[in-house]
């Protein structure tokens, strides 16, 4: 299974958070998944710090390269997806996964109930 993680789940699992489920760490860690990060998911993060709503160590990009997981740019494509969208979301992150996991054929993996009003392939976790 190709999965797409949202912000959040990437940030618990670099955490290592007791608020990611068993069910999301087995998906992350199964070997036969190809687990991608989005450019869109660290644009968000560093705003976040920058904001003073995160704080993050200051080898973050260290280690986040150090996981095994695929990188996805943001595409022209990905950015004319968003018009199909239906908004459920204001937050243009989210959005922008959902499009990403929809054009790219990925399984969005989230916390976010907000999912299910999308035409994609997620994980509830």
């Amino acid at each position: 299974m190709k999965l797409l993680l949202d912000t959040h789940i990437l940030l618990w699992w670099l955490d290592s958070s007791s608020k990611l489920s068993k069910k999301a760490i087995d998906l992350i860690a199964q070997q036969d998944n190809l687990v991608f990060v989005s450019a869109v998911s660290v644009w968000e993060i560093r705003i976040k710090e920058a904001l003073k709503k995160i704080e993050l160590p200051a080898n973050f990009e260290e280690v986040l390269e150090n996981e095994p997981f695929e990188r996805l740019s943001i595409t022209m494509s990905h950015t004319h997806a968003l018009k199909t969208l239906p908004p459920h979301h204001t937050d243009p992150f989210d959005r922008m996964l959902v499009a990403q996991a929809k054009l790219d054929d990925l399984v969005l993996v989230t916390h976010d109930e907000m999912i299910k009003g999308y035409d994609v392939s997620f994980e509830l976790v």
